[in-house]
Formats: structure tokens, sequence, C-alpha cells
């Protein structure tokens, strides 16, 4: 019989201190940071509430460019029509997403036709209207959504995003 060249030998002790590495750096990853806090039944990191836009600088079915928390963040405001999950404003058909795909960071556009966010990489497809959830494609989570607040003058701000953002480690726990 003969042996494979590729194998490693291992002993006991080498094989019970790699697994108490891999342990700890898991234990260590799962410890939360005190800026998160529970918002709608998720952990979040607590962003400034910035201002996005004015409820009457809305059209229906019209993305309005935006970026939130920062520049390196585009994301859409949409005036949906009907009231949705996630929805603010008179009619809580309100909504934000970001525009980078969960997936690998491509740029997401609004197709207004079929009312879906496309993703040109991998064809990945989010409903807008079902809180950002994917519908088609090789993502793996939701389009991240912006948690949304209307003041009584119709200023929108964003103060958060529900899920996590591509090339972020620090916004969803």
């Amino acid at each position: 019989m003969r042996r494979c060249s590729k194998l490693v030998e291992m002993g006991r002790r080498q094989f019970l201190s790699g697994s108490a590495v891999a342990a700890a750096t898991a234990a260590g990853a799962s410890i939360m940071p005190a800026e998160a806090k529970a918002a709608n039944g998720q952990a979040r990191v607590n962003y400034p509430s910035n201002r996005l836009a004015n409820v009457e600088d809305l059209s229906e079915n019209e993305p309005l460019n935006v970026a939130y928390p920062d520049d390196q963040a585009p994301g859409v405001l949409l005036k949906l029509g009907q009231s949705v999950p996630g929805g603010v404003g008179p009619d809580e058909d309100i909504v934000g997403f970001c525009t980078l795909c969960p997936h690998q960071g491509y740029p997401v556009s609004y197709n207004t036709e079929a009312r879906t966010f496309n993703c040109p990489g991998h064809y990945s497809v989010f409903d807008p209207e079902q809180a950002g959830s994917q519908v088609w494609g090789q993502a793996t989570q939701n389009l991240p959504q912006y948690i949304l607040r209307v003041d009584e003058d119709g200023e929108i701000y964003a103060e958060g995003v529900d899920e996590l953002i591509y090339g972020r480690l620090s916004n969803v726990l």
C-alpha cells in the first residue's frame, strides 16, 4: 500500500493547541462592541442621524441618490406608493437602501419597470417592497436598508442600517 506524500504528521498536542486557537478566535469574533444596541430585534452600531432629503423631493418610483452613513456608501431613497415593511412618511411608503451589493460590492441599480434592485456582477435581484430581500442571485443577505425617520416638516433622516454594508465589519453584528 502506497502512502500519500502530502500527508502531514500531527500529534495530539498540535491538534489540541490548534483547536484552542480556533476556539479563542471564534469566541473573540462573537463579542459585541459597547456601541451596539438592539433595534427592531437586531443588534446594530449607532450611526449618527443624517438628513437625507425632504418628502417633497421624492417622486413615486423614482430613486433619489443619497449616501449614508458616509460618502463611501452610496444609496437611494424611494417612494413606492404603497405601505411597505420599514416604510416611513405619511403613507409608510418611503424606504432607503445602500446600493452596494452585499455579495461583492458591485453597485446595484433600480429598475423602475420591475421595481427591483439589480446587480450587474452576479445578477442578484432585490425587492425594495419586501425590505430589500434577495429574490435571485448569488448574494447571501438582503440589501442593506436604512432605518429612517420623518419629522413634522417632512425631513427624512437616516439613523442606522439593518444589514451589513459590503466591505465593513462594524455596522451589524
